[in-house]
């Protein structure tokens, strides 16, 4: 049903704000038009859409939950109600509605891709690898999907998917740039899994490249903050403030640098029967948030630590607690495993001085490897050229040294991915009992979980433990120069001579968020 004439020019203004990715004006432009004409659903899937971008998955349910009673067998709205159910964390539902959609029109070769990244999200990898090779059976151009499909599936020489991904690559510059940037990380996967390390890597700094030149990142006000944060909370102003903040033991942070073993940390834990894992949730972020709107000035972080009383750091930890407790109201402990939480080491510390912090530690430079290799649904700014990696690296261990000089003995646990690789039981172990909880078997079976995992480390989780992640870097040791470089003087990239090692990101609510939602993926 098309619009009336009198509607035509605010349909066109809605459209255009929504391709421009101007969502809030493209909102209100659709609540005009419903508001007059409240039986369109082509509209309430374009306002349930625009929600959805906007991070605001309950309302866009609303939205799409309309446009079906309207016309119930739209694909498009039943594909879209999907993701925004997902992001609800509302699984079984969201495959209900991709299914529904195929069952409609069983040529919606997104619907299958949709439909195959939840499958993995789901530890369900073999049905998500059918998902994706029937999406690209029915769109075999779209190079997202080969890149979604390489997560779940090794490729082999003569590999007629990897054919396909060369034949694309001959005319890769008429494509588009999201495209091209699919097509080199996917190519990238294929020729590692091939073996041919070389290939492998020129694809790398193609598609890093290209990454690179789309997103914004303020490197000097990066690393500047993270020198800040230790210039500002010193032994004396941590000790001056501990033991006002709220006890209570719910919440375990596990933070470090993103690809260094948090994921399988969290699913570790979460496969214990008192514990759930939360994964990547940006809580502490928001309550920061909220005490820093409530201080006279707004004054940013770190600086808000100093105008911050003993009921502030109390009101933080309540906020914290009373959240994320939503989660699992059961629950004796609650993982939250937003890596970027490094930041707020010492803030959680004062805020939360009973919560288990957790910190990642892997080979530097293969956390880096890792990180350069990965295809982040999120976008990581620093990890798009070697040099900037190998910096903010720096910082960031810089950081985690000054935490571990200013905060009690034994305060962060750092947990070494090789040695949690060589010797699983013992390590796991540690991991509960500095938890405050009795061992239990299950925690070992951490692959057999049924959780969803919804990070670059899904499909690796659902795993026993292996070690071919070990030393990966020296197979790409001839390329890293610029990375090492910049790391510290003399730093490990050996795992034998591992020091603690992280990585840094920006972080939302406190007015510099640097992981932001991107479209390609889904």
């Amino acid at each position: 049903m098309g619009l009336t004439d009198d509607l035509t020019a605010l349909g066109n203004d809605a459209f255009a704000h929504h391709r421009a990715g101007r969502f809030a004006e493209a909102i209100t432009c659709y609540r005009q038009i419903l508001a007059r004409r409240p039986d369109m659903p082509e509209i309430y899937n374009n306002f349930g859409h625009a929600l959805s971008a906007l991070g605001k998955p309950e309302a866009a349910v609303l939205a799409f939950e309309c446009a079906i009673e309207l016309q119930p067998d739209n694909p498009q709205a039943l594909c879209n109600w999907g993701l925004a159910l997902a992001d609800l964390g509302r699984f079984a539902a969201a495959e209900a509605k991709y299914r529904h959609a195929i069952r409609v029109d069983c040529r919606f070769d997104g619907a299958y891709n949709n439909l195959g990244l939840l499958l993995k999200a789901r530890g369900r990898l073999a049905e998500a690898r059918a998902a994706f090779e029937q999406a690209i059976v029915l769109a075999p151009r779209n190079v997202a999907y080969y890149d979604n499909l390489a997560a779940v599936r090794r490729f082999v020489a003569g590999d007629p998917f990897v054919t396909a991904l060369e034949a694309m690559a001959e005319h890769a510059a008429a494509l588009a740039t999201a495209d091209q940037i699919h097509l080199h990380f996917a190519l990238a996967k294929a020729y590692e899994h091939i073996g041919q390390a070389e290939k492998a890597f020129r694809h790398l700094l193609s598609a890093n490249s290209l990454k690179r030149g789309q997103v914004a990142y303020d490197e000097v006000a990066t690393l500047g903050r993270m020198d800040r944060l230790r210039e500002l909370m010193t032994r004396d102003v941590m000790e001056a403030r501990q033991g006002c903040g709220e006890p209570s033991a719910l919440p375990v942070f596990i933070i470090g640098m993103t690809r260094s073993g948090t994921t399988l940390i969290e699913q570790i834990l979460a496969s214990h029967p008192q514990v759930f894992g939360a994964g990547e949730i940006d809580l502490f972020d928001q309550a920061a948030g909220s005490i820093r709107n409530a201080l006279p000035g707004r004054p940013p972080f770190p600086e808000m630590i100093q105008a911050m009383s003993a009921a502030h750091f109390r009101a933080l930890g309540a906020f914290y607690v009373d959240r994320i407790a939503r989660q699992a109201p059961a629950a004796e402990r609650i993982t939250d495993k937003m890596t970027v939480n490094f930041l707020f080491a010492g803030l959680i510390h004062l805020a939360l001085p009973d919560a288990t912090i957790i910190h990642a530690v892997r080979d530097a430079a293969d956390t880096c490897v890792s990180c350069f290799a990965t295809h982040f649904t999120k976008v990581h700014a620093h990890t798009y050229d070697l040099a900037e990696l190998g910096r903010y690296y720096r910082h960031y261990q810089a950081l985690m040294a000054h935490w571990r000089d200013v905060l009690p003995p034994g305060r962060i646990m750092d947990v070494r991915y090789e040695e949690l690789i060589a010797d699983p039981q013992s390590v796991a172990r540690r991991i509960v009992a500095h938890c405050g909880l009795a061992w239990d078997a299950r925690c070992l079976d951490f692959h057999h979980t049924k959780r969803a995992v919804r990070t670059a480390s899904a499909g690796q989780v659902r795993k026993p433990i292996y070690k071919d992640s070990v030393g990966r870097w020296r197979k790409f040791e001839p390329f890293l120069g610029p990375l090492f470089a910049e790391l510290e003087p003399g730093a490990p990239h050996d795992s034998e001579r591992l020091e603690a090692d992280g990585g840094l990101l920006p972080i939302s609510g406190l007015g510099f968020r640097g992981v932001q939602p991107v479209t390609g993926a889904r």
